[in-house]
This record gives C-alpha cells, structure tokens and sequence, in this order.
C-alpha cells in the first residue's frame, strides 16, 4: 500500500508544498480491516448455518442499507460489520437496521460482539442441535 504525495499551492506565501494525503491511505487500512472481518465473518456464518445462503449488499444502491444478507432455510437476517465498536455509523444505517430487525432479524456486528450476535441470530432462527441427554446412575 502506498502513500499519495501531491504539491499543494499555499496562497498566502505563493509557494508549492509536497502534501502527504494520509485520508486515502487511512480509508484504505479501514477498509482492509473491515473486509477481513467481513470475509471472516462469512466463512463463520456459512460453518454456523450450512447451507445459508450470504450475499453483500452493494452500499452505493441504497444508502445505509446493511452490508450482508444471510438466508437459511425460510429465514433471513441483514447484518452490518463494522471494523470496531466505536466505528461510526453511516447515514441511514441505523434506520435500516431497525426497520430489518422489525421484518426478521438485523444487527450491527463487529469482533467485540459477533459471539452475542451470533448467538441471537440462532436463537431467533431457532436452529436444531443435537439434544444432549443426561446418563442416570
């Protein structure tokens, strides 16, 4: 990954300065480490709930709608990743969720609770286990 240096014109002493924009080179790391998680998260999702079907939800479409939309059996979820918990949310995004999880099931997600996320979204879909039977003796 690189830096972009651009030459910026200051005005004021009418002179050119090498500018380093770190703002592309900082959206670039996010974005890297949002899509790890992503990525990950979908290999999770797809080992958690076999046969689920999960597509990404392409942003530009619809403002703030929720990055994936998970189908298993008769059932659907949307989910949002994000990077971190302290990651802020993007305009609509709150509103989408909420109405989703009003339909079935949506949440943001991100490493510091995807367990808990996880973990709801199979009891909202209520997906069998194996019964675990006690010996008497």
């Amino acid at each position: 990954m690189t830096c972009n240096i651009y030459n910026v014109y200051n005005e004021g002493d009418n002179a050119f300065y090498p500018y380093t924009h770190f703002i592309f080179y900082a959206r670039e790391v996010r974005t890297m480490r949002e899509s790890g998680f992503q990525a990950r998260l979908i290999r999770t999702l797809k080992d958690r709930f076999p046969g689920c079907v999960v597509l990404k939800n392409d942003a530009n479409y619809i403002q703030g709608i929720p990055d994936l939309t998970v189908f298993y059996k008769n059932k659907w979820a949307m989910l949002e990743c994000k990077k971190s918990e302290n990651e802020s949310h993007q305009p609509n995004q709150d509103y989408y969720v909420e109405r989703m999880d009003d339909m079935s099931f949506a949440r943001f997600i991100f490493p510091e609770n995807e367990e808990e996320v996880l973990h709801d979204l199979e009891r909202a879909w209520k997906t069998s286990r194996a019964t675990r039977i006690s010996k008497r003796k």
